[in-house]
Protein backbone atom coordinates (compact mmCIF):
# COMPACT_ATOMS: atom_id res chain seq x y z
CA UNK A 1 0.00 0.00 0.00
CA UNK A 2 1.33 3.17 -0.98
CA UNK A 3 2.27 5.99 1.46
CA UNK A 4 -0.15 9.09 0.43
CA UNK A 5 1.41 11.43 2.24
CA UNK A 6 4.57 12.39 2.75
CA UNK A 7 4.91 15.77 4.54
CA UNK A 8 2.91 16.72 7.78
CA UNK A 9 1.91 20.58 7.54
CA UNK A 10 0.13 20.26 11.11
CA UNK A 11 -1.57 18.65 13.70
CA UNK A 12 -5.25 18.53 13.28
CA UNK A 13 -7.45 16.98 15.97
CA UNK A 14 -10.82 16.28 15.06
CA UNK A 15 -13.61 15.80 17.24
CA UNK A 16 -16.46 12.96 16.60
CA UNK A 17 -16.22 10.14 14.10
CA UNK A 18 -19.32 10.82 12.11
CA UNK A 19 -19.22 11.55 8.21
CA UNK A 20 -17.90 14.84 8.41
CA UNK A 21 -15.55 14.03 11.08
CA UNK A 22 -14.30 11.15 8.99
CA UNK A 23 -14.32 13.00 5.82
CA UNK A 24 -12.17 15.83 7.07
CA UNK A 25 -9.85 13.52 8.58
CA UNK A 26 -9.18 12.05 5.72
CA UNK A 27 -8.69 14.61 3.66
CA UNK A 28 -6.55 16.66 5.84
CA UNK A 29 -4.41 13.69 6.08
CA UNK A 30 -4.17 13.42 2.51
CA UNK A 31 -3.21 16.97 2.18
CA UNK A 32 -0.70 16.40 4.41
CA UNK A 33 -1.67 17.20 7.83
CA UNK A 34 -1.41 15.08 11.41
CA UNK A 35 -4.59 13.82 12.33
CA UNK A 36 -6.29 12.45 15.26
CA UNK A 37 -9.81 11.62 15.80
CA UNK A 38 -11.48 11.29 19.15
CA UNK A 39 -14.87 9.19 19.25
CA UNK A 40 -17.29 9.14 22.25
CA UNK A 41 -18.80 6.03 21.41
CA UNK A 42 -16.95 2.49 20.44
CA UNK A 43 -17.53 2.86 16.85
CA UNK A 44 -17.24 5.41 14.01
CA UNK A 45 -20.19 6.85 11.89
CA UNK A 46 -22.43 9.03 14.14
CA UNK A 47 -25.74 8.99 13.06
CA UNK A 48 -24.57 6.06 10.59
CA UNK A 49 -24.91 3.27 13.14
CA UNK A 50 -26.29 -0.25 13.38
CA UNK A 51 -27.55 -2.43 16.00
CA UNK A 52 -28.21 -6.40 15.42
CA UNK A 53 -31.42 -7.62 17.45
CA UNK A 54 -31.64 -11.83 17.63
CA UNK A 55 -31.01 -12.48 13.38
CA UNK A 56 -31.96 -9.10 12.37
CA UNK A 57 -29.71 -6.57 11.40
CA UNK A 58 -31.01 -2.88 11.33
CA UNK A 59 -29.55 0.30 9.86
CA UNK A 60 -30.13 2.56 12.76
CA UNK A 61 -29.08 6.17 10.81
CA UNK A 62 -29.14 6.98 7.21
CA UNK A 63 -31.10 4.35 4.83
CA UNK A 64 -31.25 6.12 1.43
CA UNK A 65 -27.73 6.53 -0.82
CA UNK A 66 -27.47 9.14 -3.05
CA UNK A 67 -24.83 11.22 -4.69
CA UNK A 68 -21.77 8.40 -5.29
CA UNK A 69 -19.81 10.93 -7.04
CA UNK A 70 -19.18 13.01 -3.66
CA UNK A 71 -17.84 9.39 -1.61
CA UNK A 72 -16.15 8.93 -4.89
CA UNK A 73 -14.45 12.11 -4.91
CA UNK A 74 -13.25 11.73 -1.30
CA UNK A 75 -11.60 8.32 -2.25
CA UNK A 76 -9.52 9.87 -4.72
CA UNK A 77 -8.38 12.61 -2.43
CA UNK A 78 -6.84 9.87 -0.36
CA UNK A 79 -5.29 8.29 -3.79
CA UNK A 80 -7.77 5.49 -3.87
CA UNK A 81 -11.32 4.09 -5.67
CA UNK A 82 -14.38 3.94 -3.74
CA UNK A 83 -14.88 0.45 -5.85
CA UNK A 84 -12.00 -0.91 -3.88
CA UNK A 85 -13.96 -0.39 -0.41
CA UNK A 86 -17.97 -0.67 -1.79
CA UNK A 87 -20.29 -1.89 -3.34
CA UNK A 88 -23.30 -0.10 -4.77
CA UNK A 89 -26.60 -1.81 -5.76
CA UNK A 90 -29.19 0.27 -7.43
CA UNK A 91 -32.74 0.56 -5.53
CA UNK A 92 -36.02 0.13 -7.92
CA UNK A 93 -38.48 1.32 -7.50
CA UNK A 94 -37.00 4.42 -5.60
CA UNK A 95 -39.82 4.66 -3.46
CA UNK A 96 -43.36 3.28 -3.08
CA UNK A 97 -46.32 5.65 -2.02
CA UNK A 98 -49.44 4.58 0.42
CA UNK A 99 -51.97 6.92 -0.20
CA UNK A 100 -55.23 7.02 2.33
CA UNK A 101 -57.62 6.42 -0.63
CA UNK A 102 -55.69 3.35 -1.45
CA UNK A 103 -53.61 5.07 -4.11
CA UNK A 104 -50.72 2.63 -4.25
CA UNK A 105 -47.78 4.84 -6.55
CA UNK A 106 -44.31 3.57 -7.50
CA UNK A 107 -41.84 6.40 -8.19
CA UNK A 108 -39.06 5.14 -10.72
CA UNK A 109 -35.97 7.01 -12.16
CA UNK A 110 -36.75 6.51 -15.46
CA UNK A 111 -39.59 9.32 -16.46
CA UNK A 112 -41.09 7.62 -19.09
CA UNK A 113 -41.29 4.08 -17.16
CA UNK A 114 -44.00 6.49 -14.95
CA UNK A 115 -45.93 5.97 -17.33
CA UNK A 116 -47.98 2.85 -16.12
CA UNK A 117 -47.92 4.33 -12.89
CA UNK A 118 -49.65 8.03 -14.14
CA UNK A 119 -52.65 5.67 -15.23
CA UNK A 120 -53.29 5.37 -12.05
CA UNK A 121 -54.21 9.08 -11.33
CA UNK A 122 -57.14 10.87 -11.89
CA UNK A 123 -57.09 12.96 -15.60
CA UNK A 124 -54.61 12.54 -18.51
CA UNK A 125 -51.34 10.27 -18.06
CA UNK A 126 -49.37 11.85 -20.73
CA UNK A 127 -50.56 15.55 -18.98
CA UNK A 128 -48.95 14.03 -15.61
CA UNK A 129 -45.96 12.76 -18.01
CA UNK A 130 -45.54 16.15 -19.21
CA UNK A 131 -45.52 18.10 -15.58
CA UNK A 132 -42.92 15.57 -14.59
CA UNK A 133 -40.94 16.78 -17.55
CA UNK A 134 -41.02 20.15 -17.21
CA UNK A 135 -40.70 19.95 -13.13
CA UNK A 136 -37.56 17.97 -13.61
CA UNK A 137 -36.11 20.47 -15.74
CA UNK A 138 -36.63 23.43 -13.50
CA UNK A 139 -35.35 21.51 -10.56
CA UNK A 140 -32.16 20.15 -13.10
CA UNK A 141 -31.71 24.35 -13.38
CA UNK A 142 -31.23 24.31 -9.62
CA UNK A 143 -29.38 21.51 -8.88
CA UNK A 144 -26.82 23.32 -11.82
CA UNK A 145 -26.78 26.23 -10.20
CA UNK A 146 -26.44 25.40 -6.41
CA UNK A 147 -23.46 22.99 -7.39
CA UNK A 148 -21.50 25.33 -9.09
CA UNK A 149 -21.15 27.08 -6.34
CA UNK A 150 -22.36 26.39 -3.38
CA UNK A 151 -21.36 22.88 -3.30
CA UNK A 152 -18.37 22.59 -5.50
CA UNK A 153 -17.05 26.05 -3.79
CA UNK A 154 -18.42 25.31 -0.46
CA UNK A 155 -19.87 28.81 -0.36
CA UNK A 156 -21.42 29.66 3.15
CA UNK A 157 -23.57 32.95 3.43
CA UNK A 158 -25.44 35.25 0.88
CA UNK A 159 -22.41 37.29 0.85
CA UNK A 160 -20.06 34.38 -1.00
CA UNK A 161 -23.41 33.53 -3.07
CA UNK A 162 -23.39 37.11 -4.42
CA UNK A 163 -19.59 37.08 -5.05
CA UNK A 164 -19.53 33.71 -6.69
CA UNK A 165 -22.89 33.99 -8.41
CA UNK A 166 -23.61 37.69 -8.91
CA UNK A 167 -26.49 39.72 -8.30
CA UNK A 168 -28.22 38.43 -11.44
CA UNK A 169 -27.61 34.87 -11.64
CA UNK A 170 -28.23 34.89 -7.32
CA UNK A 171 -31.94 36.69 -7.39
CA UNK A 172 -33.18 36.03 -10.99
CA UNK A 173 -32.03 32.31 -11.75
CA UNK A 174 -32.04 30.60 -7.95
CA UNK A 175 -35.83 30.00 -6.84
CA UNK A 176 -36.00 32.16 -3.69
CA UNK A 177 -39.28 33.62 -4.05
CA UNK A 178 -41.13 30.71 -3.53
CA UNK A 179 -41.28 28.01 -1.44
CA UNK A 180 -40.55 24.93 -2.16
CA UNK A 181 -44.42 23.59 -1.69
CA UNK A 182 -45.13 26.85 -3.62
CA UNK A 183 -43.21 25.71 -6.98
CA UNK A 184 -44.42 22.18 -6.73
CA UNK A 185 -47.68 23.36 -6.77
CA UNK A 186 -47.28 25.35 -10.09
CA UNK A 187 -46.15 22.36 -11.64
CA UNK A 188 -48.32 19.65 -10.84
CA UNK A 189 -51.89 19.26 -11.62
CA UNK A 190 -52.20 15.89 -9.00
CA UNK A 191 -52.21 16.26 -5.46
CA UNK A 192 -50.91 13.23 -5.01
CA UNK A 193 -47.79 13.99 -7.20
CA UNK A 194 -47.92 17.39 -5.40
CA UNK A 195 -47.22 15.63 -2.02
CA UNK A 196 -44.63 13.07 -3.14
CA UNK A 197 -42.33 15.79 -4.90
CA UNK A 198 -43.04 18.07 -1.63
CA UNK A 199 -41.49 15.11 0.67
CA UNK A 200 -37.86 15.39 -0.83
CA UNK A 201 -37.57 17.33 2.16
CA UNK A 202 -37.20 14.97 4.09
CA UNK A 203 -33.71 14.73 2.92
CA UNK A 204 -33.43 17.29 5.12
CA UNK A 205 -35.91 17.30 7.41
CA UNK A 206 -37.69 20.73 6.97
CA UNK A 207 -41.07 21.69 5.80
CA UNK A 208 -42.19 22.02 2.15
CA UNK A 209 -43.98 24.91 3.13
CA UNK A 210 -41.26 26.71 5.02
CA UNK A 211 -38.03 26.00 2.83
CA UNK A 212 -36.93 27.71 -0.05
CA UNK A 213 -37.91 26.60 -3.64
CA UNK A 214 -34.31 25.96 -4.50
CA UNK A 215 -34.39 22.71 -2.59
CA UNK A 216 -36.67 21.20 -5.23
CA UNK A 217 -32.96 20.26 -6.56
CA UNK A 218 -33.09 17.20 -4.15
CA UNK A 219 -35.61 15.49 -6.93
CA UNK A 220 -32.90 15.39 -9.10
CA UNK A 221 -30.16 14.15 -6.99
CA UNK A 222 -32.01 11.16 -7.06
CA UNK A 223 -33.71 11.03 -10.66
CA UNK A 224 -30.24 11.68 -11.75
CA UNK A 225 -27.72 10.08 -10.41
CA UNK A 226 -29.90 7.04 -9.03
CA UNK A 227 -30.86 5.61 -5.69
CA UNK A 228 -28.39 3.24 -4.39
CA UNK A 229 -28.00 0.47 -1.65
CA UNK A 230 -24.87 -0.06 -0.03
CA UNK A 231 -24.23 -4.21 -0.62
CA UNK A 232 -23.78 -5.63 3.17
CA UNK A 233 -25.35 -2.66 4.69
CA UNK A 234 -25.44 1.09 5.27
CA UNK A 235 -22.97 0.62 7.70
CA UNK A 236 -20.05 -0.97 5.42
CA UNK A 237 -19.88 2.87 4.39
CA UNK A 238 -18.84 3.71 7.72
CA UNK A 239 -16.50 0.44 7.91
CA UNK A 240 -15.39 1.45 4.66
CA UNK A 241 -14.23 4.92 5.80
CA UNK A 242 -12.57 3.73 9.33
CA UNK A 243 -10.02 1.39 7.05
CA UNK A 244 -8.66 3.78 4.72
CA UNK A 245 -8.49 5.79 7.56
CA UNK A 246 -6.06 3.31 9.43
CA UNK A 247 -4.33 3.14 6.02
CA UNK A 248 -3.43 6.58 5.77
CA UNK A 249 -2.36 6.65 9.57
CA UNK A 250 -4.57 8.45 11.22
CA UNK A 251 -4.47 7.82 14.85
CA UNK A 252 -8.40 7.19 15.94
CA UNK A 253 -9.71 7.26 19.48
CA UNK A 254 -13.02 5.13 20.17
CA UNK A 255 -14.95 5.76 23.64
CA UNK A 256 -12.82 9.14 23.91
CA UNK A 257 -15.42 12.16 25.19
CA UNK A 258 -14.16 15.62 24.72
CA UNK A 259 -15.65 17.72 27.44
CA UNK A 260 -13.94 20.94 26.41
CA UNK A 261 -12.34 22.82 23.45
CA UNK A 262 -9.06 24.90 24.85
CA UNK A 263 -9.14 28.66 24.03
CA UNK A 264 -6.54 31.05 24.05
CA UNK A 265 -7.86 34.48 22.78
CA UNK A 266 -9.19 34.02 19.22
CA UNK A 267 -7.20 30.75 18.91
CA UNK A 268 -8.24 27.12 20.60
CA UNK A 269 -5.36 25.76 21.70
CA UNK A 270 -6.89 21.76 22.03
CA UNK A 271 -8.92 19.66 23.38
CA UNK A 272 -9.33 18.16 27.13
CA UNK A 273 -10.47 14.80 26.98
CA UNK A 274 -12.94 13.12 30.09
CA UNK A 275 -9.82 12.35 32.13
CA UNK A 276 -9.26 15.42 32.16
CA UNK A 277 -5.75 15.42 30.11
CA UNK A 278 -4.88 18.10 27.46
CA UNK A 279 -4.27 17.01 23.45
CA UNK A 280 -2.84 20.03 21.78
CA UNK A 281 -3.62 21.30 18.52
CA UNK A 282 -2.97 23.35 15.37
CA UNK A 283 -6.34 23.21 14.55
CA UNK A 284 -9.16 21.91 15.69
CA UNK A 285 -12.39 20.04 13.51
CA UNK A 286 -15.29 19.69 15.44
CA UNK A 287 -18.29 17.16 14.25
CA UNK A 288 -20.39 17.42 16.98
CA UNK A 289 -23.42 20.42 16.01
CA UNK A 290 -22.48 23.50 16.11
CA UNK A 291 -24.89 24.92 18.92
CA UNK A 292 -24.16 22.00 21.23
CA UNK A 293 -20.53 22.02 20.66
CA UNK A 294 -20.05 26.03 21.78
CA UNK A 295 -22.57 25.50 24.80
CA UNK A 296 -21.16 22.78 26.39
CA UNK A 297 -17.28 22.64 24.81
CA UNK A 298 -16.74 26.20 24.90
CA UNK A 299 -19.12 27.05 27.82
CA UNK A 300 -20.24 30.54 25.52
CA UNK A 301 -22.63 32.45 27.11
CA UNK A 302 -26.48 32.70 26.25
CA UNK A 303 -25.82 36.56 23.86
CA UNK A 304 -23.63 34.61 21.72
CA UNK A 305 -25.35 31.56 21.29
CA UNK A 306 -28.76 33.88 20.69
CA UNK A 307 -27.07 34.88 17.55
CA UNK A 308 -27.03 31.27 16.50
CA UNK A 309 -30.61 30.82 16.64
CA UNK A 310 -31.78 31.01 13.41
CA UNK A 311 -29.69 27.77 13.24
CA UNK A 312 -32.28 26.06 14.85
CA UNK A 313 -32.56 22.20 14.71
CA UNK A 314 -34.26 20.23 11.85
CA UNK A 315 -36.73 17.50 13.15
CA UNK A 316 -36.44 14.56 14.94
CA UNK A 317 -38.04 11.25 14.74
CA UNK A 318 -39.28 8.10 16.37
CA UNK A 319 -37.29 5.54 15.05
CA UNK A 320 -39.09 1.98 15.55
CA UNK A 321 -37.29 -1.07 14.43
CA UNK A 322 -39.80 -3.63 13.57
CA UNK A 323 -38.45 -7.47 12.90
CA UNK A 324 -41.55 -9.79 12.13
CA UNK A 325 -42.68 -13.15 11.73
CA UNK A 326 -44.04 -12.77 8.24
CA UNK A 327 -43.44 -10.58 5.24
CA UNK A 328 -45.58 -8.00 4.17
CA UNK A 329 -45.05 -8.26 0.16
CA UNK A 330 -46.57 -5.58 -0.52
CA UNK A 331 -43.63 -3.27 0.69
CA UNK A 332 -40.86 -1.53 -1.58
CA UNK A 333 -37.60 -1.14 0.03
CA UNK A 334 -38.26 2.42 0.38
CA UNK A 335 -41.97 3.34 1.82
CA UNK A 336 -44.27 6.26 2.06
CA UNK A 337 -47.60 6.31 3.96
CA UNK A 338 -48.67 9.49 3.42
CA UNK A 339 -51.27 12.20 6.06
CA UNK A 340 -54.23 12.53 4.53
CA UNK A 341 -53.75 16.32 5.22
CA UNK A 342 -49.88 16.51 4.37
CA UNK A 343 -49.86 20.63 5.05
CA UNK A 344 -51.45 20.15 8.51
CA UNK A 345 -49.01 17.83 9.14
CA UNK A 346 -45.96 20.02 7.95
CA UNK A 347 -48.23 22.74 10.11
CA UNK A 348 -48.10 20.37 12.99
CA UNK A 349 -44.67 19.56 13.09
CA UNK A 350 -42.24 22.44 12.19
CA UNK A 351 -44.47 25.63 13.51
CA UNK A 352 -46.58 23.87 16.22
CA UNK A 353 -43.88 21.75 17.76
CA UNK A 354 -46.18 19.35 18.39
CA UNK A 355 -47.11 15.35 17.71
CA UNK A 356 -48.87 15.32 14.55
CA UNK A 357 -52.07 13.07 14.69
CA UNK A 358 -51.65 11.89 11.06
CA UNK A 359 -48.19 11.67 10.34
CA UNK A 360 -46.41 10.88 6.82
CA UNK A 361 -44.44 7.61 7.25
CA UNK A 362 -41.28 6.69 6.03
CA UNK A 363 -40.77 3.05 5.94
CA UNK A 364 -37.91 0.81 5.16
CA UNK A 365 -37.92 -2.44 3.84
CA UNK A 366 -34.23 -3.29 3.19
CA UNK A 367 -34.84 -7.00 3.04
CA UNK A 368 -35.94 -6.44 -0.44
CA UNK A 369 -32.51 -5.48 -1.34
CA UNK A 370 -30.54 -7.93 1.15
CA UNK A 371 -32.39 -10.50 2.26
CA UNK A 372 -29.57 -11.21 4.84
CA UNK A 373 -31.10 -8.44 7.14
CA UNK A 374 -34.01 -10.87 8.71
CA UNK A 375 -34.10 -14.77 8.96
CA UNK A 376 -36.40 -16.66 6.43
CA UNK A 377 -39.91 -15.72 6.39
CA UNK A 378 -39.69 -12.63 8.12
CA UNK A 379 -39.59 -9.09 7.72
CA UNK A 380 -37.13 -6.49 8.76
CA UNK A 381 -38.85 -3.00 8.82
CA UNK A 382 -37.71 0.50 10.12
CA UNK A 383 -40.81 3.00 10.44
CA UNK A 384 -39.80 6.55 10.66
CA UNK A 385 -42.01 9.21 11.55
CA UNK A 386 -40.91 13.22 11.66
CA UNK A 387 -41.72 14.78 14.84
CA UNK A 388 -40.28 17.98 16.56
CA UNK A 389 -37.23 18.35 18.05
CA UNK A 390 -37.08 18.43 22.03
CA UNK A 391 -38.98 21.44 23.93
CA UNK A 392 -36.75 21.97 27.03
CA UNK A 393 -39.74 24.14 28.35
CA UNK A 394 -42.14 21.30 27.62
CA UNK A 395 -40.52 17.64 27.05
CA UNK A 396 -42.28 15.01 26.05
CA UNK A 397 -42.39 11.82 28.70
CA UNK A 398 -41.42 8.20 27.23
CA UNK A 399 -45.48 7.73 28.02
CA UNK A 400 -45.60 9.99 25.22
CA UNK A 401 -43.63 8.33 22.57
CA UNK A 402 -44.99 4.92 23.46
CA UNK A 403 -48.55 6.51 22.65
CA UNK A 404 -46.92 7.67 19.60
CA UNK A 405 -45.74 4.70 18.58
CA UNK A 406 -48.79 2.87 18.95
CA UNK A 407 -51.00 5.67 16.59
CA UNK A 408 -48.04 4.96 13.96
CA UNK A 409 -48.39 1.47 14.05
CA UNK A 410 -52.23 1.52 13.66
CA UNK A 411 -52.24 3.97 10.94
CA UNK A 412 -49.62 1.40 8.62
CA UNK A 413 -52.45 -1.58 10.02
CA UNK A 414 -55.24 0.88 8.53
CA UNK A 415 -53.43 1.60 5.23
CA UNK A 416 -52.43 -2.02 4.53
CA UNK A 417 -50.17 -4.03 6.61
CA UNK A 418 -52.65 -6.17 8.82
CA UNK A 419 -51.73 -7.20 12.16
CA UNK A 420 -48.70 -5.71 12.28
CA UNK A 421 -48.19 -5.21 15.82
CA UNK A 422 -49.42 -9.22 16.10
CA UNK A 423 -46.46 -10.31 13.98
CA UNK A 424 -43.55 -7.97 15.77
CA UNK A 425 -41.03 -10.44 17.44
CA UNK A 426 -38.38 -7.78 18.00
CA UNK A 427 -39.00 -4.29 18.73
CA UNK A 428 -36.15 -1.55 19.44
CA UNK A 429 -37.52 2.06 19.03
CA UNK A 430 -35.03 5.21 19.44
CA UNK A 431 -36.62 8.53 20.87
CA UNK A 432 -35.47 12.54 20.10
CA UNK A 433 -34.06 11.82 24.36
CA UNK A 434 -31.86 9.00 22.87
CA UNK A 435 -31.01 10.41 19.72
CA UNK A 436 -29.60 13.60 21.33
CA UNK A 437 -27.75 11.16 24.19
CA UNK A 438 -26.38 8.80 21.75
CA UNK A 439 -24.96 11.78 19.10
CA UNK A 440 -24.89 14.94 21.01
CA UNK A 441 -27.38 16.43 18.58
CA UNK A 442 -28.89 19.66 19.14
CA UNK A 443 -32.57 18.74 21.01
CA UNK A 444 -32.43 15.37 19.93
CA UNK A 445 -32.69 16.50 15.54
CA UNK A 446 -31.49 13.73 13.05
CA UNK A 447 -30.86 16.11 10.04
CA UNK A 448 -28.67 19.35 11.68
CA UNK A 449 -30.17 22.81 11.02
CA UNK A 450 -33.39 23.40 9.69
CA UNK A 451 -34.09 24.57 6.19
CA UNK A 452 -36.14 27.43 6.93
CA UNK A 453 -36.34 30.50 4.32
CA UNK A 454 -37.67 32.92 7.00
CA UNK A 455 -34.92 31.82 9.86
CA UNK A 456 -31.67 31.47 7.74
CA UNK A 457 -32.72 32.05 3.88
CA UNK A 458 -31.90 27.71 4.11
CA UNK A 459 -28.39 28.80 5.71
CA UNK A 460 -26.52 26.45 7.68
CA UNK A 461 -23.40 27.53 10.21
CA UNK A 462 -20.75 28.07 8.45
CA UNK A 463 -17.13 26.29 8.78
CA UNK A 464 -15.30 28.12 10.02
CA UNK A 465 -15.87 29.86 13.14
CA UNK A 466 -16.45 33.43 13.86
CA UNK A 467 -15.22 33.21 17.11
CA UNK A 468 -12.14 31.11 16.98
CA UNK A 469 -9.51 31.37 13.76
CA UNK A 470 -8.37 28.06 13.97
CA UNK A 471 -11.54 26.19 15.01
CA UNK A 472 -13.83 24.44 12.38
CA UNK A 473 -17.05 22.66 11.96
CA UNK A 474 -18.53 19.99 9.91
CA UNK A 475 -21.50 17.71 9.72
CA UNK A 476 -25.21 18.09 9.24
CA UNK A 477 -25.29 21.47 11.18
CA UNK A 478 -22.91 22.96 8.61
CA UNK A 479 -22.97 24.06 4.86
CA UNK A 480 -24.25 22.28 2.77
CA UNK A 481 -26.85 20.41 5.44
CA UNK A 482 -27.82 17.08 6.64
CA UNK A 483 -27.47 13.92 4.68
CA UNK A 484 -24.64 11.67 4.38
CA UNK A 485 -23.33 13.20 0.69
CA UNK A 486 -23.75 16.90 2.06
CA UNK A 487 -21.81 15.44 5.20
CA UNK A 488 -18.65 13.85 3.14
CA UNK A 489 -19.08 17.03 1.05
CA UNK A 490 -18.66 19.13 4.27
CA UNK A 491 -15.55 17.58 5.50
CA UNK A 492 -13.73 18.11 2.00
CA UNK A 493 -14.89 21.57 1.84
CA UNK A 494 -13.65 22.33 5.73
CA UNK A 495 -10.17 20.83 4.84
CA UNK A 496 -10.32 23.02 1.30
CA UNK A 497 -11.12 26.26 4.26
CA UNK A 498 -8.18 25.17 6.51
CA UNK A 499 -5.98 24.69 4.00
CA UNK A 500 -6.41 27.77 2.20
CA UNK A 501 -6.29 29.75 5.72
CA UNK A 502 -3.15 28.12 6.53
CA UNK A 503 -1.92 29.15 3.25
CA UNK A 504 -3.06 32.87 4.07
CA UNK A 505 -5.91 31.93 1.22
Amino acid sequence: MKNIVKTEKGRVVVIGAGLGGLSAAISLRAAGYEVEILEKNGQVGGKLNVRELDGFTFDLGPSIFTLPQVFEDLFRRAGRSMSDYLELQPVTPHWRNFFEDGLVLDLLQQPESMRREFEKLEGDAQGHLDDLHRFLEYGRGQYRLIEDGYFSEGLDDVWEMIRHYGLFGLFRKMDWNHTMSESVARHFRSRHLRWIFEYFIKYVGSSAKDAPGYMNMMSLIQFDHGLWYVKGGMYELARALERLAGEMGISLRLGVEVREIARNGRRVSGVVRGDGSVLPADHVVCNMEVIPAYRHLLKEDERFLRKLERFAPACSGLVLHLGTDRVYSQLAHHNFFYSGDQSKHFDTVFRKGRLPDDPTIYLVAPTRTDPSKAPEGCDNIKVLPHIPPIDPENPLSGDDYEAYADRVLAKLERMGLTDLRKHVVVRDMLTPVDIERMYRSNRGSIYGVVSDWKRNKGFKAPKQSSRYDNLYFTGGSVNPGGGMPMAVLCGQKVCDRLVAADHGG
